[in-house]
C-alpha cells in the first residue's frame, strides 16, 4: 500500500536559516505516526508544508498519492487539520460551530446534522452546553478535532494536540485519537514521549530540521533493547570495571552499587568478550542481563543526548 504521507528531500529555508532539510517520510496509511521532536525541531514547519500554508524551499510532498506543489486541491480536499492553537468563535455552542464549519465544505441538511451528531459524539461533546468560551483547553482540542474531521478526510494532521494540557485534558484527547485508529492516517506532532508511547504505531523523530530516525514503535524498540546490560559479579568489581572502559565495544559503564550498568555499542562483542573479561579475573558471575530501555532513554539516544 502506497504511504498516505509521503515527502521527498522537503526544505524550507527562512532568511538563510534552515528549518527543514531534505525531510524524507514515508507515513503507512492507516497508521498513528508519531512526529516526535523537541520544541523548534522543525514539526510545525513540516505540518504547514503539507498543509499547504507554506511554500517548500525545496523537495516535494504527496498526500495520497497527490502532490500537494502541483494538485493541491486534490491533496488539501483528503486533509483535516488541528493547528496547535485553534481559534473558534467563542460565542457559538459546540454544535453551531460544527454546523458552520460542515456548510463550508457544502454539507448540509439531514447530512449535515448526522454528521454533527456523529462527531460531537465521537468526542464526547454532545451533552455538552454553553458557548465555547466556557469549554475547557481539553474539550477545545476535542470540537477540534472534530471540526478537522467534518469533511471526512483521509488523512488527519494534528500539530501538538496534548501541549499545555492538564493530565485530564490529555487522556481525554488521546482517547479520541486511540478511537480513531484504523479509520484513517493520523499524523500528529509532539514533543511530550508518553504520548507517542501511548497511541502511536510508528514514529519520526527530528532535531533542528532533521530527521534522525523513521520506525515502527516495535522497532524501535527492537533497535535498542539490548543496548543495555546490568552485570553482578560477587566480589569487587573495580578491576572489571578499569578493563572494560578499555573496550572498544563500550560506550560507557557506570557503578550502581553492586552492579555495572553498561551500555553498548555492539551487543555480539559484548556478549562475547564479557565472559572472557570475567573469567580472566577469577569473577563469580552473579548476574547478565539486558533491560528495556524507556521510550525517553532511546529518544535521547537518538539525539545523541543520551548516557
Amino acid at each position: 500500500m502506497d504511504p498516505a504521507i509521503q515527502t521527498r528531500d522537503l526544505c524550507k529555508r527562512y532568511a538563510g536559516r534552515i528549518a527543514l532539510e531534505n525531510l524524507n517520510l514515508a507515513v503507512p496509511a492507516g497508521s498513528v505516526f508519531g512526529f516526535l521532536g523537541p520544541n523548534g525541531a522543525g514539526k510545525t514547519t513540516t505540518i504547514k508544508l503539507l498543509v499547504g500554508l507554506r511554500r517548500a524551499s525545496g523537495g516535494e510532498a504527496w498526500i495520497m498519492g497527490h502532490n500537494v506543489r502541483r494538485e493541491p486541491r486534490a491533496a488539501r480536499s483528503l486533509l483535516g487539520y488541528l493547528p496547535e492553537s485553534p481559534a473558534f468563535y467563542g460565542w457559538m455552542s459546540a454544535a453551531e460551530y460544527l454546523r458552520f464549519a460542515a456548510r463550508l465544505f457544502g454539507l448540509q441538511g439531514s447530512e449535515l446534522r448526522l454528521r454533527q451528531d456523529y462527531l460531537l459524539d465521537l468526542v464526547g461533546l454532545r451533552k455538552a452546553r454553553g458557548p465555547i468560551r466556557t469549554f475547557s483547553r481539553g474539550m477545545r482540542q476535542r470540537l477540534g478535532i472534530a471540526q478537522a474531521l467534518v469533511n471526512n478526510p483521509r488523512v488527519l494532521l494534528l500539530d501538538e494536540p496534548t501541549s499545555a494540557l492538564d493530565p485530564i485534558g490529555r487522556k481525554e484527547v488521546l482517547d479520541t485519537i486511540a478511537s480513531l485508529r484504523g479509520g484513517l492516517t493520523i499524523f500528529f506532532s509532539t514533543h511530550i514521549l508518553a504520548d507517542v508511547e501511548r497511541v502511536a504505531d510508528a514514529v519520526a523523530i527530528l532535531d533542528q530540521g532533521r530527521m534522525l530516525a523513521q520506525e515502527s514503535m516495535a522497532e524501535l524498540r527492537r533497535k535498542h533493547a539490548r543496548r543495555r546490560l546490568r552485570l553482578t559479579v560477587g566480589s569487587d568489581p573495580g578491576e572489571l570495571l578499569a578493563r572494560l572502559r578499555r573496550e572498544p565495544w563500550l560506550e560507557n559503564v557506570q557503578r550502581q552499587e553492586d552492579d555495572l550498568l553498561l551500555h553498548v555499542k555492539e551487543i555480539a562483542d559484548a556478549e562475547r568478550r564479557l565472559p572472557v573479561l570475567i573469567a580472566e579475573l577469577g569473577l563469580p558471575l552473579r548476574r547478565l542481563e539486558a533491560e528495556e530501555l524507556s521510550l525517553e532513554e532511546i529518544f535521547l539516544e537518538v539525539l545523541g543526548r543520551g548516557n
